[in-house]
């Protein structure tokens, strides 16, 4: 392995990686490889750029903390979390799904809320946003007790583990599916908000002049033995940021119907106006079921 030019460098790289043992790591590494040394050699890397970059990776990896992933935002504002998404889901990315990227906001064990409850848990001013959902398989067919995990930002756009405002677990809640496939649940409505900026994706936004915003949505995970897990996001298309998504997560089969109601709610006096509703289906594919890692604690 006496390295005379360039591409001698690449060659011996490319057999040792041959050497892996995992077929699909081999592939895997192979590839990266080949493409890594294209990318080097296509945009003539210097070594000045190519110590700023280890440089920022390794900035990437020491604000990542329990409470924020810079990581999943790098990937989210590169299109990278949406493309890998799409690629695994509806048919390789052809036809319309309702999968969605994870964020970095999601955490394991979200109190379980009973179906009509809500997952208010302190004072969040806000309009009342009533949520009636479905999850069904591909034919259509109810899948009943679906556990489906629900979670969004507050109405000053933040999720509670950002704000100290709110209580444990405000906005967040745990659900299980009935016979018909139902769950349903009030909330407040949510608003569309800036990730943070104050790290390495923010310089990135700031050099592309790029806003950091994300149009408002309700994120849901949904987990049902037999089929995979749906990570979900319904958007609100009223929101003026819809078609500028930072994170490049929007599609049409996430757009939901936020309904405004200005009179009364017909059953509940209670329930201030405006009210919102919204009514949507979850549709999940068969698989394995395997959760992901929770990107926060």
């Amino acid at each position: 392995m006496i390295i005379e030019t360039h591409h001698d460098v690449t060659r011996d790289a490319l057999a040792v990686m041959a050497r892996t043992k995992n077929p699909r790591q081999r592939e895997i590494l192979a590839s990266l490889v080949t493409h890594l040394h294209a990318f080097i050699r296509d945009v003539r890397l210097t070594e000045i750029e190519f110590r700023e970059a280890t440089a920022l990776l390794n900035e990437i990896g020491k604000l990542t903390s329990d409470s924020h992933n810079e990581m999943v935002l790098m990937a989210g504002s590169l299109g990278v979390s949406s493309l890998v998404c799409l690629l695994n889901n509806g048919d390789g990315g052809n036809t319309e799904t309702s999968q969605s990227l994870l964020g970095p906001f999601w955490r394991l064990n979200a109190p379980h809320v009973a179906n009509g409850g809500t997952i208010i848990r302190s004072d969040t001013p806000g309009d009342p946003l009533l949520v009636t959902a479905r999850v069904v398989d591909q034919a259509g067919a109810p899948i009943a007790g679906a556990e489906v995990d629900v979670w969004h930002a507050s109405p000053v756009g933040l999720y509670e583990n950002q704000d100290p405002e709110q209580a444990e677990m405000n906005l967040r809640g745990k659900f299980t599916t009935d016979a018909d496939g139902r769950f349903w649940f009030s909330t407040v409505k949510m608003v569309g908000y800036p990730i943070p900026t104050d790290g390495v994706v923010g310089r990135l936004l700031a050099a592309q002049d790029r806003h950091p915003y994300r149009p408002a949505h309700l994120h849901a995970l949904v987990v049902k033995p037999g089929f995979k897990v749906l990570i979900s996001q319904v958007y609100d298309p009223k929101d003026p940021h819809i078609d500028s998504d930072v994170q490049f997560g929007v599609t049409r089969a996430l757009l939901g119907d936020y309904v405004r109601h200005d009179e009364p709610h017909p059953s509940d006096a209670g329930i201030a106006t405006p009210w919102y509703a919204l009514d949507y289906t979850y549709v999940m594919e068969p698989g394995e079921t395997v959760l992901p890692r929770p990107p926060i604690k």
